[in-house]
This record gives C-alpha cells, sequence and structure tokens, in this order.
C-alpha cells in the first residue's frame, strides 16, 4: 500500500501529535498521506487512498467505517480512548505497528454489518412529527425526512425519546410474531458490536467473525425477556407499539451511536445484514479470547 488518509479526532489528538508522527513515518517511507481532521460523519474517502489509518477510539472508528465499506476501503485504528476494542493499536507502539503495515504484516477480517430501514405507519411517504408538545404537527427537516435507512457496524438502538415512559416492542422475524417486548429499548447488535453497547445492556460476548444478529432488550419490564441470538440470514422487523393510555410513544433509532431516526406508534424498522462489509486490519496475533482476557482483567 502506497496511499493512506489519516482520520483523526481532535479532541483525542488536540495537538496533532500523533497525527503528525503518523505523517512524518509515511512520508519518510516514500508513501502519500493525506489528513482528515473534520467531522469524521462527513467523512469523503478520495479515489485512490488504500487504507484509513483512524485515530481516536472505537467510536471514532465506528464513525469512519460506514463510509470506508462504501469505499471498499479497509480501516485500522489507534486507540487514543479507554477499552478499544477496535482499534487495536496502542499510541506508545505506533511505529512498530507502521513497521508492520509496511511489511504487509497484517491480516484482513471482513466484519459482517446491519442494514435499517424505517417504515412509517401505513407506509406513507410523507413523514410528520407526531410527538406532543411543541413538537405536535411539525414538519421534519431535509436530514430527518431523507435519512430513513442507514448502516451500522456495531449496532442499531431503538430506546425511548421525550418523556419516561415504557415502550412496547413488537418484534418479528421472518414474518413470524417472536415477542412483544415493554422495555426501555431494543439492541440489535453485530458479533463486532457484542463488546459494546450490547455487552453492558447484558447481551451475549460473541467471537467477531461469526455470522449472527443479537437482540437484546434494555431494561426490560418483565422478568422473562433475555437476549436471543438468530441467523445472519433472519430479517427481523421491530414495530412500536401503541400506549394503553393512548400517549404517542416516541422513539429513536440510532445507528452505531451516531445517526439518528425518529420512529412512532405504528413505524416499524426492518433490519437484515448488509450487503457490504467493513474490512479491518489486524496486526496483534492475539486471539479473541486473549484480548477478551486483557480488557476483562485491565
Amino acid at each position: 500500500m502506497n496511499n493512506f488518509l489519516v482520520v483523526t479526532n481532535k479532541q483525542k489528538d488536540s495537538a496533532f501529535a500523533c497525527t503528525n508522527r503518523i505523517r512524518g513515518y509515511l512520508e519518510r517511507h516514500g508513501k502519500s498521506c493525506l489528513t482528515e481532521t473534520g467531522d469524521v460523519s462527513e467523512l469523503r474517502i478520495p479515489e485512490g487512498v488504500e487504507c484509513v489509518i483512524v485515530l481516536g477510539g472505537d467510536g471514532t472508528l465506528l464513525r469512519a467505517a460506514r463510509n470506508a465499506a462504501d469505499a471498499k476501503v479497509p480501516l485500522i485504528g489507534v486507540n487514543l480512548g479507554t477499552m478499544g476494542y477496535l482499534a487495536e493499536v496502542d499510541s506508545d507502539y505506533l511505529e512498530e505497528a507502521l513497521d508492520q503495515l509496511m511489511a504487509d504484516d497484517f491480516t484482513r477480517e471482513r466484519r459482517m454489518m446491519l442494514s435499517g430501514r424505517v417504515i412509517p405507519a401505513g407506509g406513507a411517504k410523507e413523514i410528520s412529527i407526531r410527538s406532543e408538545g411543541e413538537d405536535a404537527g411539525r414538519k421534519p427537516d431535509k436530514a430527518e425526512a431523507e435519512r430513513r435507512e442507514d448502516c451500522a457496524l456495531n449496532d442499531i438502538a431503538i430506546t425511548r425519546r421525550g418523556s419516561l415512559q415504557i415502550i412496547s416492542f413488537h418484534i418479528y422475524v421472518n414474518g413470524q410474531l417472536l415477542h412483544v417486548c415493554h422495555a426501555d429499548g431494543i439492541l440489535v447488535a453485530t458479533p463486532t458490536g457484542s463488546t459494546g453497547y450490547n455487552l453492558s445492556a447484558g447481551g451475549p460476548i460473541v467471537e467477531p467473525h461469526a455470522q449472527l444478529i443479537l437482540l437484546t432488550p434494555i431494561c426490560p419490564h418483565t422478568m422473562s425477556s433475555r437476549p436471543i441470538v438468530l441467523s445472519a440470514e433472519d430479517e427481523v422487523v421491530i414495530e412500536i407499539g401503541e400506549n394503553k393510555k393512548g400517549i404517542v410513544q416516541e422513539v429513536e433509532a440510532c445507528f452505531d451511536g451516531s445517526v439518528k431516526m425518529a420512529m412512532f406508534a405504528g413505524d416499524r424498522m426492518e433490519i437484515r445484514r448488509a450487503g457490504k462489509v467493513t474490512e479491518m486490519l489486524k496486526l496483534s496475533q492475539d486471539s479473541f479470547v486473549e484480548v477478551l482476557h486483557k480488557k476483562m482483567d485491565a
């Protein structure tokens, strides 16, 4: 590889010390290096880039992953955050990691992604904001109206929005009703996302190369709701139920913690395996079990 793009989270590398170390290293080795320090969610990968190096934490890498998957360009993360399950390179060993990269001493991992699409109640083409109070009846802004479908590397979280109330989620798998869950939210995760929000919500930890879809309730208001593991070939539909008191149920669908979509009673979210993957470069030879052991003992 000869052409690199370094994407920097300015909050994590405010003086651009790591950014400049990487750029200097690559240029000394005769490589082309572009840098991007703006909003990662608005990232555009120039044609010809062969590898994206992300500086920040797992959140920064997740925001970059969507665009890298579209461009079919591999990612590698430098961890300037805390846990760093995805951003595996420690900044203290940056030059050693770059040496491996220059020597092509890495493996390529293709990580499964999820695709989610919001279907308004009744299939209406025109979407209005149906919440109560100041927002009642207002038209969505352009971003809200156009953003009804997206992809996620980690997870799609559907959680309550606005007033504190239990939400009724009708969960269908391949057209069959699986469960009506009363909870604060529902999390649909990939194996890669099993160590993220899914882990905090009590979901299972899954080997990241597995081809599975994880369903985890968030603070369920019942003793019977449990995480469920499905095949990657399954299609999940989550419908927002009506409130018993007739109050409009308003929730928010969040893709990888960044892209957000409003949903209301009667709306459905269709979730399936995405037609694209995120390719990540792995330098370490540690197994997933070894990585878990280190993180859990940290």
